[in-house]
């Protein structure tokens, strides 16, 4: 019996995800197989009915547009509908049950776990399932006033008051406010979508620009930030902090992070 976990997503032949966890795998020498599945969302019934009877199944990553469909499709034991709203992973438990959870607020802060940004301005641009994920990390670690720049302002100022985070929800054309912490959770600036043009020169010279994008991994908005002289996290930061939780979910064993250079550099070849 082949054990394997997989990506699921509508594009989904951009994804990262096969290589990051075959390198790890690989690396470990475990006997289980990584896979990159299109799936949409009127088929995700399907597909969750078909893998729940594969014994072989170990769980998936769930990237767009699944992150909150797919919550109606697992047991939500943690209350992630209650928390974040939409679940980047599912994964078999012991007692073969399958899981949702949401790997990518972990994932999302372990880069700027540094950073003292209890109390200061953060600015978030888009309002989907990585957005939620950023928020809620946000919300936990006392940040704030937050701004979310999103196509729907009214939708927008929902997602604040949920997550109970002080701010306002204003359009993309308004601009970018002062913030010691930028971070586009968007997929603007990904390979086939709009680019993302933002003023950053409201921000000081301090302040971090985070691109959750890594599809390509220079965006627009990194290469302006660097261009102003600006700290800036890329998008596989937060992919193989995320992946590095959905692994040990899947296959039982912590991933070797002690060669994430050697990881990015096969990433980035």
């Amino acid at each position: 019996m082949t054990r394997y976990a997989e990506v699921i997503g509508d594009p989904i032949a951009q994804s990262k995800s096969p290589l990051l966890h075959g390198f790890w795998l690989d690396a470990l020498g475990i006997d289980a197989e990584y896979r990159r599945v299109q799936v949409t969302t009127a088929e995700l019934p399907a597909y969750f009915a078909s893998r729940r009877a594969d014994p072989g199944w170990l769980g998936c990553n769930i990237t767009k547009p699944l992150k909150i469909a797919a919550l109606d499709e697992v047991e939500d034991r943690g209350d992630v509908r209650g928390s974040i709203g939409a679940i980047n992973t599912a994964f078999r438990g012991e007692d073969g049950a399958v899981i949702g959870t949401n790997t990518d607020a972990a994932g999302f802060y372990a880069p700027v776990a540094d950073l003292d940004l209890a109390g200061t301005p953060v600015t978030v641009v888009g309002s989907g399932g990585a957005a939620r994920a950023v928020l809620f990390a946000l919300a936990r670690i006392g940040a704030g006033p937050v701004t979310l720049l999103v196509r729907n302002p009214l939708k927008g100022a929902g997602l604040l008051a949920a997550f109970g985070l002080k701010g306002q929800a204003l359009p993309l054309t308004a601009g970018t406010p002062p913030a010691a912490l930028l971070v586009n959770a968007s997929t603007l600036g990904m390979t086939g979508e709009p680019p993302l043009d933002l003023d950053l020169s409201p921000l000081a010279e301090e302040a971090v620009v985070y691109d959750l994008v890594y599809a390509p991994l220079e965006t627009g908005l990194l290469a302006a930030a660097r261009a102003r002289g600006l700290d800036t996290v890329d998008g596989l930061e937060m992919l193989v902090g995320q992946a590095a939780v959905a692994f040990e979910l899947f296959f039982g064993q912590a991933p070797p992070r002690e060669r994430d250079d050697e990881l990015r550099d096969l990433l980035t070849s």
